[in-house]
């Protein structure tokens, strides 16, 4: 017995060593955002702008992309203001084309790419009955498929030079499917099965590739979702959800989590606490975290509709959300670009 207390110990003991080893050796080689040139795709409002004003305020140059021309010049103006050299392109990254050239212009501009955060996004809520499979595939072309195109038009560059990163933000519906955003969820799904598979591969050339599993974030994003069935009521859930202090992260501290994870070459982050407990649940009792979720789909949700029309968030709102969520929606909206 002592001579396998002993053994325990020591593997212990390694395993503590190894650790704090690997602690240190991160701190070291902290990466400085000075002067290098990052790409923030979606980069023109939400989360997206969140992560470029920080980066702006640490020296990067930014070159920003994102389908809303209006939007994009106000992001472009907000970041020169912080002192930011801005690239700012209209692009629609699902289609290849567009997306190729986006980064072509931002190595032209720039003479290369230092770190590339795939950041665009959609969601569209509901239940499955309202779906299509045309929301299924706008959701894997802007998920999986974009970001793709972008990774794999700046690798070859990163390899020669032995360097390079890049941010896949992802969600903890990627980790955990959750109901009425099925699409979403299970594109996000193979955005991490795709940002994973690129660690493991290119660590070697020097490349990190970092994972981000975002919980619910007040970004204000909520006005421009996309709705479907009983639209007021799976908008007021979205909303409600998503500002409760309780089960969302400010955009500001999820941010913050994105550009500390690349500077330190995190392999994959969940940024709040709800996130983690709720993947920790799945991971641990996947049929309890099964039947609570199908549970809420069944008695907390809005109810299955055939209603297959589509309505903006904004359009969706209604006095089902709770006034002092819908404020703090809608100042989270104002400050980030959302309207």
């Amino acid at each position: 017995m002592k001579k396998q207390y002993r053994s325990l110990f020591w593997l212990g003991a390694s395993a503590g060593a190894l650790f704090a080893l690997r602690a240190v050796s991160k701190r070291i080689n902290a990466y400085s955002f000075q002067g290098k040139v990052v790409v923030i795709t979606g980069g023109s409002r939400g989360l997206g702008l969140a992560i470029a004003r920080i980066l702006a305020e640490q020296g990067a140059r930014l070159a920003i992309c994102a389908r809303t021309e209006h939007q994009l010049k106000t992001a472009e103006e907000e970041l020169t203001a912080l002192g930011a050299e801005v690239l700012a392109v209209p692009c629609d990254l699902t289609n290849r084309q567009q997306a190729e050239a986006f980064m072509q212009k931002v190595k032209t501009h720039y003479g290369q790419v230092d770190v590339l955060i795939n950041n665009a996004g959609i969601i569209q809520a509901g239940p499955l009955e309202a779906m299509t499979v045309q929301d299924f595939e706008n959701a894997m072309n802007t998920h999986f498929w974009a970001p793709l195109f972008t990774m794999l038009s700046v690798i070859p560059e990163m390899k020669v030079r032995g360097e390079g990163r890049i941010v896949n933000i992802a969600s903890v519906g990627g980790k955990v499917s959750v109901p009425h955003i099925v699409p979403y969820s299970a594109s996000k799904f193979a955005l991490v099965g795709l940002s994973t598979g690129f660690r493991h591969e290119l660590k070697k050339d020097g490349i990190k590739i970092i994972t981000i599993n975002p919980g619910l974030t007040r970004s204000g994003s909520n006005v421009n979702i996309s709705v479907k069935g009983q639209a007021e009521k799976e908008y007021a859930w979205f909303t409600a959800m998503g500002n409760s202090l309780l089960t969302s992260s400010s955009v500001e501290n999820t941010a913050r989590q994105i550009v500390e994870a690349c500077r330190y070459g995190e392999a994959e982050v969940l940024t709040n606490l709800p996130a983690r407990v709720l993947a920790l649940a799945n991971d641990i009792f996947p049929e309890l975290t099964s039947d609570i979720l199908s549970l809420s789909s069944q008695y907390i949700l809005p109810g299955p509709t055939t209603d297959k029309t589509e309505k903006t968030g904004l359009e969706s709102d209604s006095e089902l959300v709770p006034k002092h969520l819908r404020t703090r929606a809608t100042k989270a909206a104002l400050d980030n670009n959302e309207f």
